[in-house]
């Protein structure tokens, strides 16, 4: 049983930073190659990719969006996927969940669509205000 559980959201003001956790059960990180993914989720918008790394090591991705504010990485020893988030903005307001699949390298190549991750956590809500 694959389990993902985020944590680390909160309020903040523009400008103000915050990092996500995601916990994943040892079967998730130690036995399988994944992908990775954060995904978020405003009120009435389709759930868009934020970040995405495969586990087994290799580059990152970051929506344009994001780009150059935040940071995914990964702690394989401590099965942690982590979502660092810099200079916060009003439209980053959403529910944060974190992603994963069984995949190739080749195949985490991109911030991937939501139908593409099997596994989701509950997610945790990230409020920015102006």
């Amino acid at each position: 049983q694959v389990k993902l559980v985020e944590s680390g959201g909160g309020s903040v003001q523009t400008g103000g930073s915050l990092r996500l956790s995601c916990a994943a059960s040892r079967y998730t990180y130690t036995y399988n190659s994944n992908c990775l993914g954060w995904f978020r989720q405003a009120p009435g918008k389709e759930r868009e990719g934020v970040a995405a790394v495969y586990n087994g090591g290799g580059p990152t991705y970051y929506a344009d969006s994001v780009k150059g504010r935040f940071t995914i990485s990964r702690d394989n020893a401590k099965n942690t996927l982590y979502l660092q988030m810099n200079n916060l903005k009003p439209e980053d307001t959403a529910m944060y969940y974190c992603a994963a699949i069984p995949s190739t390298l080749a195949y985490c190549s991109g911030v991937l669509a939501a139908a593409d991750f099997t596994y989701w956590g509950q997610g945790t809500q990230v409020t920015v205000s102006s």
